[in-house]
């Protein structure tokens, strides 16, 4: 059997991030025939970089090299993945991109300016990525999911595609404000994903964000719940392929 397996490119173990002053892993899956090919990919940034393939990861992983190469099996091999790790315990004000009673620090707008003007052009130059923005996708689950969603509405000219899985909208009612005051000039398509079994609030609140998008003009949305879903890496890995293939291959 032919190996589709990505290849794993770590760009830098400790990848200079100046807004922030410090310093984080970036990783980048490239298609397994990506050497031997001349084609440019579509690429979805997703943060969390920890728990996308890591076999060893504390709290389980998504398996998004093994989704990648599963459906590259299947000729759907058009996309590089660029993981971006996140910052331990740091992490909270990193993904935040609003202050809250609760969490009083907030590097949300640092971190996202840090991906369009330090790490993305890196990308867009050491990779054959296309950059327009119907080819370019960000996605995260829980905060990182939030701070997407944030991106999608205040970087639409960049990000044309979304991948949301269980979005901490509970953090602030400030991202529905955002949500509700946006309208989209462009085409977005928006997979967005809550389980059952995560909080009391949180299915009906991103029920209420899914509500409030299906207004919108100019969205194409699909919104995926499943009863059993907790707030794990492995009901998101059990996403990923859905969400990949509807917002990359039209299915």
């Amino acid at each position: 059997m032919m190996n589709t397996y990505p290849i794993i490119d770590i760009i830098d173990e400790a990848f200079e991030i100046p807004q922030l002053k410090r310093k984080r892993r970036i990783s980048v899956l490239l298609p397994y025939d990506y050497h031997q090919t001349n084609k440019a990919y579509a690429v979805l940034y997703l943060h969390d970089g920890q728990n996308l393939f890591d076999d060893y990861a504390p709290y389980g992983n998504w398996g998004v090299d093994k989704t990648l190469a599963a459906l590259a099996a299947f000729g759907l091999n058009d996309l590089i993945v660029v993981a971006i790790d996140h910052g331990g315990e740091l992490r909270i004000k990193e993904l935040l991109p609003f202050q809250t009673p609760k969490f009083r620090e907030s590097e949300g707008e640092l971190y996202l300016d840090f991906m369009m003007n330090s790490l993305k052009p890196i990308i867009d130059t050491r990779y054959r990525v296309k950059k327009d923005r119907a080819s370019t996708g960000i996605g995260g689950s829980s905060l990182g999911g939030l701070i997407s969603l944030y991106a999608g509405i205040q970087y639409d000219h960049v990000f044309g595609k979304l991948m949301i899985f269980s979005p901490s909208l509970w953090v602030s009612k400030d991202i529905f404000n955002v949500a509700r005051k946006k309208h989209f000039d462009q085409q977005t398509d928006i997979y967005l994903y809550a389980g059952g079994m995560e909080s009391h609030d949180h299915l009906p609140n991103v029920s209420a964000m899914h509500a409030l998008l299906e207004e919108k003009y100019n969205l194409r949305l699909k919104f995926t719940t499943n009863p059993e879903g907790k707030h794990q890496e492995y009901f998101w890995g059990e996403q990923f392929p859905m969400a990949a293939k509807w917002l990359f291959y039209g299915d």
